[in-house]
């Protein structure tokens, strides 16, 4: 009977322990930058969903929807590296907050190696004056099983998120900059 209970206990725990092993944790990323002007004004450049034109990456963006969220409004984003985002969809879309937040449910790996990719994109007010824009992310990494290849790990989804957003905070930034 104890062997029994004992094979049993095994048997659980062997099983238990591959399942756990294949699961890709959710990674988030939170990055930002402070800008040389009021939230409003940055509000007022950023705020428009179909409208990457800020982000120094972007090639162009085509959608529908406006910035209507929950599944109306989408957008397909094309960088100028020649890579498309296609079908990413606003979730949120609160202007009186300045922020909104996005979901793209597909996207190629070799473009952006990562799975079930979103985003929240805020701008507050900085306590030095100015504005802090706030891009949160989170995602799995884009092999979302066991032993995933280096290039699909989430080392690559880390630094293939953060090479696509530090740039687009740092082209915002020096939008605002005052040359004096």
């Amino acid at each position: 009977m104890i062997s029994r209970q004992l094979l049993a206990v095994i048997l659980a725990v062997g099983s238990a322990v591959p399942a756990a092993a294949h699961d890709a944790q959710r990674v988030k990323l939170v990055l930002s930058v402070n800008v040389d002007a009021p939230p409003a004004k940055v509000w007022s450049v950023i705020g428009n969903f179909q409208d990457l034109s800020w982000d120094c990456a972007v090639a162009h963006t085509t959608g529908q929807g406006g910035n209507t969220p929950n599944g109306v409004a989408t957008r397909s984003v094309t960088l100028k590296s020649g890579g498309v985002l296609p079908n990413e969809d606003l979730e949120r879309y609160e202007p009186q907050k300045f922020t909104y937040a996005t979901f793209l449910p597909h996207v190629d790996v070799h473009v952006l190696p990562v799975t079930n990719y979103s985003a929240i994109l805020d701008v507050v007010p900085s306590p030095s004056g100015g504005s802090t824009v706030e891009w949160r992310s989170a995602f799995y990494r884009g092999y979302p099983n066991f032993g995933p290849p280096p290039e699909l790990n989430e080392a690559a989804a880390i630094k293939a998120v953060s090479a696509m957003v530090k740039p687009a905070l740092a082209c915002l930034k020096s939008r605002f900059a005052h040359h004096g």
